[in-house]
């Protein structure tokens, strides 16, 4: 169970970062449009690969125990580098352009082949979920499994949670200082894990 909530605490302190996805996600939430369909193809692509990060490194790890030494560091660099990012984002701020007439409607399969391109098109993607949380959950050792459902589980609330609740969060999301907070949290998050990866290796 602590390894599902490292996994989920993990998996948002990723996953809600400003992007091109969640971008999109909050968009189709303002115009109401295929929130659902969006939402879902999100969550269970993290899910697939959460899935192979996971089973892949625990794979290596049973051949070669090297590996969860490598993964720790490795981990602890790229996170680093992240909440490096965010904390850069927070200190200069970023103006979110979001309004309803900004966009012309999508028919249902425009909608699913953006969001499938904005997802399995993006490097940083594969970075987040297959190498750096397959990767972290590797450090759990047997429980890295619930780690990795943890992260799935966070990526599905977050995804609904955005898509739905962004109609109501507009006037706050439109603000500069809303998103400087939002990543304040995220830089103060991944250095607690780094400083945790770096402790424990």
């Amino acid at each position: 169970m602590l390894s599902a909530l490292a996994g989920m605490a993990f998996g948002l302190s990723l996953i809600v970062a400003v992007g091109a996805q969640n971008i999109f996600v909050l968009r189709q939430g303002l115009r109401r449009e295929h929130v659902g369909l969006v939402a879902g193809i999100c969550a269970a692509s993290d899910f697939v690969l959460i899935s192979a990060g996971v089973g892949g490194l625990g794979t290596l790890i049973q051949s070669a125990p090297f590996v969860v030494e490598l993964a720790r560091w490795a981990g602890a660099v790229v996170v680093l580098v992240y909440g490096g990012m965010a904390a850069r984002r927070a200190w200069h701020g970023q103006q979110m352009v979001m309004g309803r007439h900004s966009m012309t409607t999508r028919t249902v399969g425009a909608a699913a082949v953006t969001t499938l391109a904005l997802t399995w098109l993006n490097p940083h993607v594969y970075l987040d979920t297959v190498v750096l949380v397959g990767g972290l959950a590797a450090t759990h050792g047997d429980d890295r499994w619930w780690f990795g459902l943890g992260a799935c589980l966070a990526s599905t609330a977050w995804f609904v949670a955005l898509g739905y609740g962004a109609r109501y969060l507009a006037p706050v999301l439109e603000k500069p200082g809303a998103w400087r907070v939002l990543d304040g949290v995220v830089a103060a998050t991944m250095l607690v894990v780094a400083v945790s990866l770096l402790v424990g290796a």
